[in-house]
């Protein structure tokens, strides 16, 4: 069986570590408890999330507990950002963002079992702790020369804003959250973020000073693309997993549009399949690319990891749907919605509006000979349908669930005909 360590290095998950010959050795002991830590300062997790996400779930699969802590406490000050002082959120927002963010960590890892995981919330063991123990049991152990030396606070106190005592006060909280699951679960190791790489150590450290033991951390490189540009951005912003921010259709078509020289790596970082068959779509890549068998691929597997089976396939079969491999009709109204939400779309009365007068609307065409040429020459299609008749009218029985009709002039310019009840 592949060492764990060396998996996880082969599908480029790990940064950095502290020694990682003594985390090897901890790891093929026994079972480790470890953590990562996710902060409700936003309504939904997000790819750089799902890295984490991915990386516990492979260390739960090789027979270790995962805590996922939730920080209702941490998430109401924020870790410092580069680019300036956060907007504090009040207790009630964090409080409701902390229940989105622990629902959609329980569909990915396996709470159930030998190794279960946990959900722990830092709210639990810093919310009746007083300013004054704060200080003496926690705050003695830290150094404010390692705590300025920190890369985000030292920018940040160059910079005209400067850092507030509340954010510069964060390293200190996430010191303590490794401490007390130490304490309470016996964890030794933390995983996260490259960047958060200096307040894991803070961890570290709090833990040799105030119990004298040797734990660990462990880092996630920065996901970019080939050509060295940051990974992670739909046409509406991050890429969330909340499908109320961004619906299962949509983040499937982004991982389905990965560029051929990012995917293989994609489908190592984001997809538990093995080295055998990553080889083998990546052969494919080579032999096939238009046949894109590992972008589906990856697609699938990410899109069933986070929105489940179910919802991949409603989505799937809209992918193929859209380009007549699948009956439109059969397509329920919310993922019909969300597979057009993107597409051109055009104004049409139903009774009156010709074929050519859709195309116009919609923009596939801009002047009415340009539409008749289309139609005479068999590339204009209704819902998949061929139409060769140009004065041929939009019916009722035209309209999609939710009122809309599909138009596509080729094999792949669609746009969308909304009539006043669509």
């Amino acid at each position: 069986m592949t060492d764990i360590l060396d998996d996880l290095r082969w599908r480029g998950l790990i940064a950095q570590s502290t020694d990682i010959d003594a985390l090897r050795a901890a790891l093929a002991e026994g079972p480790v408890t470890y953590y990562c830590g996710f902060d409700p300062t936003a309504p939904s997790l997000h790819h750089g999330h799902l890295v984490q996400l991915v990386l516990m779930r492979h260390l739960q699969l090789a027979g270790h507990r995962p805590l996922a802590l939730v920080g209702g406490a941490t998430g109401m000050i924020g870790d410092p950002r580069m680019s300036g002082e956060r907007v504090l959120n009040d207790k009630e927002t964090v409080a409701g963002w902390t229940e989105r963010l622990r629902g959609q960590i329980e569909r990915i890892l396996d709470f159930a079992g030998e190794n279960a995981a946990r959900m722990v919330n830092n709210l639990d063991w810093t919310g009746d702790l007083t300013a004054i123990d704060f200080l003496r049991d926690i705050g003695k152990h830290f150094r404010l020369g390692t705590m300025l030396a920190k890369d985000t606070v030292a920018r940040r106190l160059q910079s005209e804003e400067g850092i507030s005592f509340t954010e510069f006060s964060y390293q200190i909280l996430q010191g303590m959250d490794f401490l007390e699951l130490h304490r309470r679960h016996g964890c030794t190791l933390q995983t996260g973020g490259n960047d958060q790489w200096g307040n894991l150590l803070s961890g570290v450290d709090l833990i040799r000073k105030a119990e004298g033991r040797a734990v660990h951390v462990m880092t996630t490189p920065l996901i970019t693309k080939a050509d060295g540009t940051k990974f992670g951005k739909s046409e509406g912003g991050a890429i969330w997993l909340a499908p109320d921010m961004l619906s299962p259709y949509a983040f499937y078509q982004f991982w389905l549009n990965t560029d051929d020289a990012d995917v293989v790596r994609f489908l190592k970082i984001f997809t538990f399949r093995s080295r055998e068959q990553i080889e083998a779509l990546g052969r494919a890549v080579d032999e096939a690319p238009q046949a894109r068998e590992a972008q589906r691929t990856l697609a699938e597997d990410v899109t069933s990891l986070v929105h489940g089976p179910e919802a991949t396939e409603r989505v799937r079969r809209a992918s193929q749907a859209l380009f007549g491999r699948d009956d439109l009709r059969e397509l329920d109204g919310a993922t019909l919605r969300d597979a057009v939400a993107e597409l051109p779309r055009g104004e049409a009365e139903v009774g009156r509006s010709t074929t050519v007068d859709l195309l116009l609307a919609t923009g596939l065409e801009r002047g009415r000979n340009a539409a008749r040429r289309t139609i005479a020459s068999g590339g204009a299609y209704l819902n998949n349908e061929k139409v060769t008749d140009e004065d041929r009218v939009l019916t009722e029985g035209d309209l999609l669930s939710g009122g809309y009709a599909l138009l596509r002039k080729g094999r792949k310019t669609l746009a969308v005909v909304a009539t006043s009840s669509g």
